[in-house]
C-alpha cells in the first residue's frame, strides 16, 4: 500500500473510531448540573468536530488527486436549512437560541450536492455554536444574481480580520480552528458550476460571524 492510500485509510479508521466515540458520549445523561453537563455538551461537541474535520481532510484529499465532481440532483433548500436548524438545536441543548429564516424567493427546488454542501455548513453551525453568545441563524434566499444563498449568522464577536483578509486574498489559514473548514467549504461552492456560473463562498461580519454558501 502506497503511503497516500496508508494515510488516507488512518484517516478513515480515526474517523470512524471518533463516530463511535461521538456516539458514546451522546449516551452519558445528563445530570442538570452545569459543570458536568458542561463538560459533556464540549466533549460531544469537539468529538464531532473532530470527525467532521476528518471527512473533510478525506474529501480535500482526494479532491487533490483528482477533481472533486459533485454528486448533484434536485433537492428542497427549505428542507435543508429546517434539518440543519433541527441539528444545530440538538446541539445546543438549549445553550444558545437556534432560529430559522427563508425568504420569499428562497426556491422550492434547487440542483446541489447535498451530502457536500451540508458536511460544509455543519462545519459553520459547530463554529458558531462554539463562539456565539446567545443565538445563531441558519437562512435561505436568493442573491440578485441567481444564486442560492444558505447562510449561518451568529452575534459572536465575529471573524477576526485576519482571517477576513487571508480569505479575501485566497490564501491559506492555519490554525486550529476554522482554516481546514474554509478551505472545504470553498472547495465545496467551487465545484459547482450552472450556465458558466461558479459557486462562492463569502465572510462578513455583520453583528457577528456570517458565513454564506452560494450555489449558482
Amino acid at each position: 500500500m502506497e503511503n497516500t492510500d496508508l494515510y488516507a485509510a488512518l484517516m478513515h479508521e480515526m474517523k470512524n473510531n471518533l463516530g463511535l466515540l461521538a456516539i458514546t458520549i451522546d449516551n452519558v445523561p445528563l445530570t442538570g448540573e452545569n459543570p458536568h453537563d458542561r463538560v459533556v455538551d464540549d466533549a460531544r461537541l469537539l468529538c464531532q468536530r473532530v470527525v467532521d474535520r476528518l471527512r473533510q481532510a478525506l474529501l480535500i484529499y482526494k479532491a487533490g488527486q483528482q477533481q472533486l465532481v459533485p454528486a448533484v440532483d434536485a433537492y428542497a433548500p427549505g428542507e435543508l436549512v429546517d434539518e440543519l436548524c433541527a441539528t444545530a438545536r440538538s446541539l445546543a441543548r438549549e445553550r444558545v437560541q437556534v432560529d430559522m429564516h427563508l425568504a420569499e424567493n428562497t426556491p422550492d427546488i434547487w440542483f446541489f450536492d447535498r451530502a457536500l454542501v451540508e458536511m460544509a455548513l455543519l462545519n459553520a453551525i459547530h463554529n458558531s455554536l462554539e463562539y456565539a453568545r446567545s443565538r445563531i441563524r441558519i437562512s435561505g434566499s436568493m442573491d440578485e444574481q441567481g444564486a442560492l444563498v444558505i447562510a449561518v449568522q451568529d452575534d459572536s464577536p465575529g471573524f477576526p480580520e485576519h482571517i477576513l483578509r487571508s480569505f479575501a486574498d485566497k490564501q491559506p489559514y492555519r490554525s486550529t480552528g476554522t482554516g481546514l473548514g474554509l478551505q472545504f467549504a470553498r472547495l465545496v461552492a467551487e465545484a459547482h458550476e450552472n450556465q458558466g456560473k461558479t459557486g462562492n463562498l463569502r465572510l462578513s461580519n455583520d453583528d457577528g460571524a456570517v458565513f454564506s454558501l452560494l450555489l449558482p
